[in-house]
């Protein structure tokens, strides 16, 4: 009997989650999702809907504050993010880029998954409908235009599916370009080695700061 209960709530729960809307599903991704892996391919797109760069990789994510970036194709790049520092390595230059992890990255993807509520904070969130099976909402950063507004991007648009998993992030700039993010192989919650999210410079890096 205990068992058809759990049976019974789980499946309630799965048809709450399933007919909530895209912003519910974005509080229960942050809720529930306290790390995760995913594959990832990026595309960036021009004002005319051209391809103008593409990129594939695996994401890792520990809240708060922590990420890794795994830029496999068609190069090799590695952002890291210890809760600090960003780290940007270039693999074929042997260059690495490092700043404070501020502020300023608070509109990047990797920083939007990794924080506990910043898109809640810094974005003003609206509900964007239903497209392809997917519930789409539009994040645009609050005081947008203000002077000393540090944000890369003015408008973003985040897909779910019907388990509340991340499936699509769309970035737009101020010049018309779009940076669309698909995920896919989602793990919720996966236990990460901490070191995942440490970079020590390899020997011989020219190393950059900011």
């Amino acid at each position: 009997m205990f068992k058809n209960f759990l049976i019974g709530f789980s499946i309630s729960l799965f048809a709450a989650t399933a007919h909530a809307g895209a912003i519910e599903k974005l509080k229960t991704f942050i809720a529930a999702t306290h790390s995760a892996q995913a594959n990832f391919t990026q595309e960036v797109l021009d004002q005319n809907g051209k391809r103008i760069q593409s990129a594939s990789g695996i994401m890792q994510f520990q809240r708060p504050g922590k990420f890794r970036w795994t830029y496999q194709k068609p190069y090799e790049q590695l952002i890291v993010g210890d809760g600090t520092k960003f780290w940007l390595y270039d693999t074929d230059l042997n260059q690495v880029t490092v700043r404070k992890l501020d502020a300023a990255l608070g509109s990047s993807p990797a920083a939007l998954l990794s924080g506990n509520n910043e898109i809640e904070r810094g974005f003003t969130l609206m509900e964007n409908g239903n497209k392809d099976g997917l519930e789409w909402l539009q994040a645009t950063p609050k005081g947008q235009g203000s002077k000393g507004q540090d944000s890369s991007f003015n408008k973003i648009l985040m897909a779910f599916n019907a388990q509340a998993e991340l499936v699509v992030m769309e970035l737009n700039d101020m010049f018309g370009h779009k940076t669309v993010l698909r995920f896919s192989a989602m793990q919720h919650n996966p236990k990460l080695a901490e070191k995942q999210f440490h970079f020590t410079p390899p020997k011989g890096a020219d190393v950059l700061s900011e």
